[in-house]
């Protein structure tokens, strides 16, 4: 594990690679490759990593969106609207375990409070299992929200892949 709220690359990337395994639309060769880079990143970095990477990206999503309404006539305000949307949402996933709801909560409040989400989550320690589970599908509602604002499915997973891909280019 890292400090500081630092998250290793690739498991940001493996994180989101669990968000395309979840999500229905994602081809079953895509699925199946992402499967083999979450699965890398657990052996090198450890499942603690990768979920720390999670909890990173539930903060730049969560970020997103409240940036992104900003002036919007339709704009979801955080702790009225985004956070209990997302929260009221996470049964509809069978393994979501209803325990970790207030840890997944917390992440969310310290986002729209503009908290570094990996530090505030580091400060109660490891995350288990059936927490990072909760953390995945935050993630996974959180994208479909941004895909429905926009109303254009896949539009978050290509701007994700895009900043991934630009991360990894060479300079010219």
């Amino acid at each position: 594990m890292t400090d500081d709220g630092v998250v290793v690359d690739e498991a940001i990337r493996a994180a989101w690679d669990s968000y395309r395994v979840l999500e229905k639309c994602t081809p079953a060769e895509e699925r199946r490759q992402a499967q083999q880079r979450v699965q890398a990143a657990m052996d090198a970095y450890g499942p603690e990593e990768v979920s720390r990477g999670t909890v990173f990206l539930v903060g730049v999503l969560t970020g997103y969106l409240i940036v992104e309404q900003e002036g919007s006539k339709n704009r979801l305000d955080p702790l009225s609207d985004l956070i209990p949307a997302v929260i009221r949402k996470l049964p509809t996933f069978e393994m979501a375990d209803p325990v970790q709801v207030p840890m997944a909560t917390g992440v969310l409040m310290a986002a729209a409070m503009g908290m570094d989400t990996v530090a505030w989550r580091d400060q109660f320690g490891p995350i288990p299992p059936n927490e990072a589970l909760v953390h995945s599908f935050v993630l996974w509602l959180l994208a479909d929200l941004f895909d429905s604002t926009t109303e254009r499915p896949g539009t978050i997973d290509q701007l994700m892949r895009e900043t991934f891909d630009s991360m990894t280019a060479e300079p010219s």
